[in-house]
C-alpha cells in the first residue's frame, strides 16, 4: 500500500491519517482492489479483508463509517454511538457502522475515521489544540449545502474549537478539469458560479477552501491534493471514469 499523506499532518503528534488508493486490496475487477463499499456488489468477505488491511496499516483496532447519503448530517462518534453502531461484517472485521450521516467527529482515541469516496472529496480537520479530528464526506451536493460550514459549527459548538486553529487538508477528488455540469444552472447556486473555470466545468477544490476559509480556518493551513481521481483512475477509484468500481477509504484517527 502507498497511500497519499499530508506533511503537514505527519508533523502533527498523536495523529494518524492517509488516503488509500485503488491498489493494495483482494476484490476483483471490477472492484480491484481495495474496495471498502459493502453496497455497490463486491464480496463482502473482500470487503471484510481489505479493512482490515486499512486498519492495520494504519495501526488502529477500528474504523467507524456511516451509510453517506449526500446531506449535511455530521455524527459525533463518542462512546455512546460505537456501543450502539452495528458490526455488518465479521472475522476479526474492524467495522463499526453508524447512522447515515456526511462528516464524522470524534475525540476517541484508536477509532479511524472512514469516509469511502470515488470522486467526491473527502475532507480531514484537525484540531491539535483540542484534540479533536472530523472526517468529511463532501462531494458536489454537500458542498452547495456547505457542508464543511457545519462540521466545523459541531466542532466548534461541542468540542470548543478555535477555527483557527484547524488543520485540514481535501483529498485527490473531481479536478476541476473533469467537474462538468451541463446542469449547473438548476444544480449549482449562482453564489458559486464564480468557481466556473470554463462553461459548465467548476472547481471544487477552489469552493472548499473558500468555505473553510470563511468558517475562519487560516489559508495557510488548507491543503489540497490536488489529485483528479477521473484523470488518474490507473491510481483511484472514479465513480464518473468507470461507473461500476470500488471506493476507496480516507481516514484520520487521534492515536
Amino acid at each position: 500500500m502507498e497511500p497519499f499523506v499530508w506533511p503537514e499532518l505527519n508533523a502533527l503528534p498523536g495523529i494518524v491519517h492517509a488516503v488509500f488508493t485503488r491498489h493494495g486490496g483482494v476484490s476483483r475487477p471490477p472492484y480491484a482492489t481495495l474496495n471498502t463499499a459493502l453496497s455497490n456488489g463486491d464480496d463482502p468477505n473482500a470487503v471484510s479483508e481489505n479493512l482490515r488491511r486499512i486498519a492495520s496499516w494504519l495501526g488502529v483496532p477500528v474504523l467507524a463509517a456511516v451509510p453517506q447519503v449526500h446531506g449535511t448530517h455530521v455524527a459525533v462518534v463518542d462512546e455512546e454511538l460505537l456501543s450502539a453502531a452495528s458490526r455488518p461484517l465479521n472475522n476479526g472485521c474492524p467495522l463499526v457502522l453508524g447512522p447515515p450521516a456526511d462528516a464524522l467527529v470524534t475525540a476517541c482515541r484508536g477509532v479511524g475515521l472512514m469516509i469511502k469516496i470515488a470522486d467526491c472529496q473527502a475532507v480531514f480537520l484537525v484540531d491539535p489544540v483540542r484534540r479533536v479530528v472530523a472526517n468529511v464526506h463532501c462531494g458536489w451536493r454537500g458542498s452547495v449545502r456547505n457542508i464543511l460550514a457545519a462540521t466545523v459549527d459541531v466542532m466548534r459548538t461541542r468540542f470548543g474549537t478555535d477555527p483557527a486553529d484547524l488543520i485540514a487538508a481535501v483529498s485527490p477528488s473531481l479536478g476541476p478539469c473533469c467537474a462538468e455540469f451541463r446542469h449547473y444552472a438548476i444544480e449549482i447556486p449562482h453564489s458559486l458560479w464564480s468557481f466556473q473555470v470554463r462553461p459548465t466545468y467548476f472547481d471544487f477544490w477552489a469552493i472548499s477552501r473558500h468555505q473553510l476559509a470563511a468558517c475562519g480556518v487560516r489559508s495557510e493551513n488548507i491543503h489540497t491534493a490536488g489529485e483528479c481521481t477521473v484523470c488518474r483512475r490507473d491510481k483511484y477509484f472514479s465513480y464518473r471514469g468507470e461507473k461500476t468500481t470500488g471506493r476507496m477509504a480516507a481516514v484520520v484517527a487521534l492515536t
